[in-house]
């Protein structure tokens, strides 16, 4: 798909209104009507239309969804030139300012970001309805690829309506049948949040039903694809919740749905874990065996600014290679969980009891792939090395660290300045292979399967132990004590649930997941008053930072859709 070039200019305006009676009086030259349109090199597209959505983020908006999954979950600090710098994005983090209404909250340039994201999404959603209704109205003989382009569509609609639940939780939803007045008259609690998850989930059936094992074009989903993304829906949906969002039952037919589709992702063939971490984060080797699906990305394509990974854009350092603009910023108490014990295991209960010391502490090697340290080389290059002075911007605010993950060397050739900003045409994951197997994990334990939970816990655990080759400095002197042990047992479901969250902590920290599993388990609330207890003392800012429960686990419905809708849609609880 990275070459595939974006139209986004196919449509163009079917009517125009013009308030001057000479233009009105003109005749119309021509219009551009259903025929048109329905021809199988428009319909294509349309359905690039779709495809275009993913990369069409913005930094403020990214579709990487860091400000809401690590700000929001004690894993990242917001960064930049302190609190008034975006925000919102400050809004986001200690959670007692969010407002319905947050425009107040960033220049007009920048506008309500929280309604943006409302719109951006259902902007993608829009373009797969449309790219439907057209394909619906095409025989086989007409576009031979009808069936697995709309099965494509579905997919995509099933991600957008996805990112819209965990964020919102009460969306109006509507297909590609419904037309315009139908869309006016839907509420966001039409459906309750168990039918929201059945209507998202049928997308994902259906695409994986119909779509091929494989796809010649990378970045089109496949049916393992398709399946994957269902058990990430079914693991979801399985913990069901009242109206705080505490979990009052975890439904086990749901569970063992996720553990068959893990098994039939798995028994493809096609997934597997890189030999080195790494390797996820480094353009070389981008849509590798890990990547289940990803944003494609791309640059020097002929367009302005190419698909460029936007979402990152914020995080390059303030070194010279860099410039603009430090954000999303590991969190001290991150920093803190990567320590393990003489044995290799995480410090479950004591590993924030004082800040990491690298001269005494033993880490797990996950550290120093996530996470820019102050005289460690960036991005595996020994002779470019991160220094508070030169690479950090508010240390005094926001500490001292960096976030590797999303960043790329200067040297890469996939790197692009777009002044002030700097980005990359690196893929963006957003499903990899290590958390699908983690899915299975997860649903194992409450299954009460707790030897082959563990076994795949130890499986991510040991690769990220043999993951310690480009861990050196420029002598050839490793950049740490990297000690990652296994899991001999389990001896109950408790320990076992906390080993299996420590682990997706670590291994997917600052990839905009962690909130969206506390919220799932029903412990956002206790999570983040230890981190506000603790890290208050360290970041002043947080002074004001509170949880209400019942409230925070989602964002605001925001004020200017309830005004479009005239009413219609009804606030989240709590704001």
């Amino acid at each position: 798909m990275k070459k595939i070039q974006i139209i986004l200019s196919l449509i163009v305006l079917l009517a125009i209104s013009f308030s001057c009676k000479d233009y009105l009086d003109v005749k119309p030259q021509g219009i551009v009507g259903d025929a048109e349109l329905s021809t199988p090199q428009n319909i294509d597209g349309f359905v690039i239309s779709a495809y275009a959505q993913l990369a069409n983020d913005h930094y403020t908006i990214p579709n990487l969804l860091w400000p809401y999954g690590d700000l929001r979950a004690g894993d990242s600090y917001k960064g930049g030139d302190g609190p008034a710098d975006i925000s919102i994005f400050h809004a986001f983090e200690v959670f007692s300012t969010i407002q319905p209404d947050m425009s107040a909250y960033a220049p007009s340039v920048l506008g309500d970001i929280n309604n943006k994201k409302w719109e951006r999404q259902f902007v993608g959603i829009s373009r797969a309805n449309l790219a439907l209704a057209r394909l619906k109205s095409m025989t086989e003989a007409e576009y031979p690829l009808k069936t697995r382009r709309m099965a494509e569509m579905r997919f995509l609609r099933g991600h957008y309506y996805f990112d819209l639940k965990i964020l919102y939780n009460s969306i109006p939803w509507f297909d590609e049948d419904a037309s315009a007045s139908e869309i006016e008259a839907i509420s966001n609690v039409k459906y309750t949040s168990n039918e929201l998850w059945d209507k998202i989930a049928e997308d994902f059936k259906y695409a994986a039903e119909i779509l091929p094992e494989s796809q010649l074009e990378i970045g089109r989903p496949n049916m393992f694809t398709a399946k994957a993304y269902l058990a990430k829906v079914m693991l979801y949906q399985a913990y069901e919740q009242d109206e705080n969002y505490n979990v009052i039952n975890i439904n086990t037919e749901k569970l063992s749905q996720v553990v068959d589709l893990v098994n039939e992702v798995t028994a493809s063939g096609q997934y597997g874990l890189m030999p080195d971490f790494a390797e996820n984060f480094l353009y070389e080797f981008e849509n590798g065996k890990e990547s289940v699906w990803s944003i494609q990305r791309s640059h020097q394509d002929g367009t302005l600014t190419g698909n460029l990974d936007f979402s990152a854009m914020l995080s390059g350092p303030m070194s010279n290679e860099y410039g603009c603009c430090w954000f999303h910023i590991p969190s001290q108490n991150l920093v803190n969980a990567f320590k393990t014990d003489a044995s290799g295991l995480p410090l479950f209960d004591s590993y924030n009891q004082s800040d990491l010391n690298l001269s005494t502490n033993n880490v797990d090697s996950r550290l120093s792939h996530t996470i820019a340290l102050p005289g460690h080389p960036w991005k595996y290059e020994p002779q470019l090395i991160y220094t508070i002075k030169d690479w950090t911007r508010r240390p005094d605010i926001y500490g001292n660290y960096s976030s590797l993950k999303e960043n790329v060397s200067p040297d890469c050739e996939c790197f692009e300045r777009i002044a002030p900003f700097m980005s990359s045409s690196k893929n963006t994951i957003l499903i990899r292979y290590a958390d699908v197997l983690l899915w299975k994990a997860e649903a194992l334990i409450e299954l009460n399967q707790l030897d082959q939970a563990k076994d795949i816990i130890n499986q991510v655990r040991q690769r990220a132990a043999n993951s310690t080759d480009r861990l050196y400095d420029s002598l050839g002197v490793k950049l740490a004590n990297y000690k990652i042990g296994l899991y001999t047992s389990f001896p109950d479901k408790e320990y076992a649930r906390k080993a299996l969250r420590w682990e997706r902590r670590l291994e997917l920290a600052e990839e905009g997941i962690r909130f969206f599993d506390l919220v799932r388990w029903g412990i956002a609330k206790e999570t983040l008053d230890q981190y506000f207890a603790s890290e208050k003392s360290k970041r002043t800012y947080l002074v004001d930072a509170s949880f209400v429960k019942g409230k925070n686990e989602f964002l605001p419905i925001p004020q200017q859709q309830i005004i479009l809708s005239k009413g219609l849609y009804k606030q989240n609880k709590g704001y």
